[in-house]
């Protein structure tokens, strides 16, 4: 099965099913006949912008993440949108900036930040919900935590609190 393919059925499982996780979509994927490996699933995890929120019950699952919005918006609208989606914190430590995100969401985070080429961040790593973005010295990540606090709404950080 071509990688196109594959990912228009990964689409069509997240939209029509709850998947809580990579295990649980590899498995129907499986059902379907379509074996691929764990890494290959996170790469079109990434690639199809496919985000873990929490439904109503309080608990994470895939969705897809509205990207018909995105393609009009400029680089920094895309950035707001996406920040106001999956980040739960901002803090910075010495040179670092540190962002966390809703579990799973991480590396799309940081590859966004990487496609918008802040000239502060001299390096994003993305973990499983954090971001490390390291800049040239503390001023720098001070300049960086508020210029994503003010981008980050406030109801957004006001619904995370509670």
């Amino acid at each position: 099965m071509h990688k196109n393919e594959r990912q228009s059925l990964i689409k069509q499982i997240i939209s029509q099913n709850t998947i809580r996780t990579q295990e649980e979509l590899l498995q129907r994927l499986q059902k379907k006949d379509i074996t691929i490996a764990q890494a290959t699933i996170s790469r079109d995890i990434r690639d199809l912008k496919i985000i873990k929120t929490i439904d109503e019950k309080g608990k994470p699952k895939f969705v897809l993440y509205d990207t018909s919005s995105l393609q009009k918006q400029g680089e920094t609208e895309k950035l707001i949108s996406i920040f106001n989606d999956i980040v739960t914190k901002i803090e910075h430590v010495q040179f670092l900036t540190i962002v966390h995100t809703l579990p799973d969401n991480a590396s799309l985070l940081a590859s966004m930040i990487d496609e918008i080429h802040l000239p502060e961040v001299k390096c994003s790593l993305a973990g499983f919900d954090t971001v490390v973005l390291i800049v040239s010295d503390e001023t720098r990540a001070i300049e960086m935590e508020n210029y994503f606090n003010s981008i980050w709404q406030k109801q957004t950080r006001e619904q995370i609190r509670n």
